[in-house]
C-alpha cells in the first residue's frame, strides 16, 4: 500500500516542535480522536520511548503498540507501530523544517509494512482514513503548539 503524508506549518520554532514531539506522552493530547486509552514505558523521550493506544471505534479492541525507533534531532523522528493483533506494522516518520517566517514545516508519512489482509482489500478506503485522522491530527497539533504563551 502506497505511503499518506500529511503537512502543516506551525509558529513555532523547529527545535521547540521537535522537542514537543520528543515526548511521545505529548502524543495522546493529538491523537485522541482516533486513539485513546494511552500508556506509556520506555524512556520518555527519544529512541526506545513505548506508548499502548486503542483504536476509538465503536467496539473496537484494536490496539496498537508504538515504539520510536530512531530520532536526528532536530529534524526526524521515526515510529513504528504493531496492530490488529500483529497482522499491520507500521513506520510514522515525523519530518521538520524550518519555515522563512521562523516556524516549523511539519510533515507526517505512514507507510505500512505489513498490512492485514482485510486492510488489502480496500487500499483506498484505508488511506483516506488514514489521511482524515493523521490530517485532523496534525490540525490539532498546531493548534496545541500555537497555543503556547499566547
Amino acid at each position: 500500500m502506497n505511503p499518506v503524508t500529511v503537512t502543516t506549518g506551525i509558529a513555532r520554532p523547529r527545535e521547540e516542535v521537535f522537542e514537543f514531539l520528543d515526548d511521545l506522552s505529548n502524543h495522546a493530547g493529538f491523537l485522541d480522536h482516533f486513539l485513546v486509552d494511552w500508556t506509556f514505558s520506555g524512556p520518555k523521550r527519544g529512541v526506545g520511548a513505548k506508548g499502548t493506544a486503542r483504536v476509538s471505534a465503536p467496539g473496537s479492541q484494536d490496539w496498537t503498540d508504538f515504539e520510536v525507533v530512531d530520532s536526528d534531532r532536530p529534524e526526524r523522528i521515526v515510529e513504528e507501530g504493531v496492530g490488529a493483533k500483529g497482522k499491520r506494522r507500521t513506520r510514522g516518520t515525523y519530518y521538520l523544517s524550518d519555515r522563512p517566517d521562523g516556524g516549523t514545516d511539519v510533515a507526517f508519512k505512514l507507510e505500512w509494512l505489513e498490512v492485514p489482509r482485510t486492510e488489502r482489500l480496500a487500499p483506498p478506503l484505508t488511506r483516506l482514513f488514514v489521511r482524515r485522522s493523521n490530517g485532523k491530527a496534525l490540525r490539532r497539533l498546531k493548534k496545541q503548539l500555537e497555543k503556547i504563551d499566547s
